[in-house]
């Protein structure tokens, strides 16, 4: 059992509310598909450096063994970012960004511009 707010309390109570409704850059930070962004942006440029990564690797084979390795240690690297990520937006996190994707795909897709934006 709680203590009633006074007067006043409800009233800066009711304006907290009335500005969060009404700020949508707030609203888009706390959504969903906002809370997981930065780290979805992450994990797709890190699996863009795995593949440019395993590229140089590959071409540089022909160069020397050195530094083909330092282009595997560049693929590692991306690859330790990405499984970083997704811990850290746990399971939880996984559901809402495998939704999201889903709805996003069902109303057309992506586009390379979108998907690595800032």
């Amino acid at each position: 059992m709680g203590v009633p707010l006074s007067e006043d309390e409800q009233r800066i109570l009711s304006q907290l509310e009335e500005q969060l409704h009404t700020d949508k850059k707030f609203a888009q930070a706390v959504s969903s598909s906002g809370l997981y962004s930065h780290a979805i942006r992450k994990v797709r440029w890190a699996a863009l450096g795995v593949v440019a990564s395993l590229v140089f690797t590959v071409a540089t084979l022909q160069v020397h063994f050195l530094v083909a390795f330092l282009g595997f240690l560049g693929m590692l690297a991306c690859v330790l970012v990405i499984e970083h990520q997704l811990r850290a937006m746990s399971k939880a996190g996984m559901k809402d960004v495998a939704d999201t994707l889903r709805s996003a795909a069902k109303v057309g897709g992506f586009r390379a511009r979108s998907i690595f934006r800032d």
